[in-house]
């Protein structure tokens, strides 16, 4: 009979993603990893490869994790553009005090990683990439309703977006006023290139 796993697999990877989202792949060794998720190197290596496949199911689960807060505001708000304003506002002022690091841990992982970790970087953009996917269908349903007068594609607006909330994270670190910080977010959807 099969060994059945005596933890629960997530919470180590909720564990994991807050320490490499604080400090990274590389500044987090296994020692590190062993600490903050109770776990011998052995067990590690047998539940999840190794480093990088621990690594990986982060990547997944903070992916996850995003689009469910999307969907959420989605259903909090009738309005798709309300619900888009929600998210904005929950990434660059909400989370910015709760979150481990203040940048997105995926952006954070593209500006680390080298070509050493080609596949790292890839699996990284992919999952951007469907962040972005699941944004653009909301912005695409914000369009048909009139909110969005754009003549850009749903994907572009996305990518803007997506572009947008990384600055607007590093201004909060800078910044950090509640109001201003707001302000600039509800601006982000009233000019160029959301409405023309």
């Amino acid at each position: 009979m099969a060994k059945t796993a005596k933890f629960d697999r997530q919470e180590v990877v909720d564990l994991a993603t807050n320490l490499y989202w604080k400090k990274g792949f590389h500044a987090t060794s296994m020692r590190n990893l062993q600490d903050e998720i109770d776990m011998r190197p052995g067990s590690i290596y047998a539940a999840f490869g190794n480093k990088d496949g621990l690594f990986k199911e982060t990547l997944r689960n903070y992916t996850n994790s995003g689009i469910a807060k999307l969907h959420q505001f989605q259903q909090e708000n009738v309005s798709p553009i309300e619900a888009l304003k929600a998210f904005v506002k929950y990434q660059v002022i909400v989370s910015k005090d709760d979150a481990p690091n203040g940048m997105c841990m995926l952006t954070k992982t593209m500006n680390e990683l080298t070509s050493e970790n080609q596949d790292l970087i890839d699996l990284t953009k992919a999952h951007i990439e469907e962040v972005g996917c699941a944004l653009a269908k909301l912005i695409e349903e914000s369009k048909a309703l009139g909110e969005i007068n754009s003549e850009k594609s749903a994907l572009a607006l996305a990518k803007y977006l997506q572009i947008q909330i990384a600055g607007l994270r590093t201004f909060a670190k800078i910044d950090g006023v509640e109001n201003n910080l707001e302000e600039m977010i509800n601006e982000l959807f009233v000019h160029y290139p959301f409405n023309l």
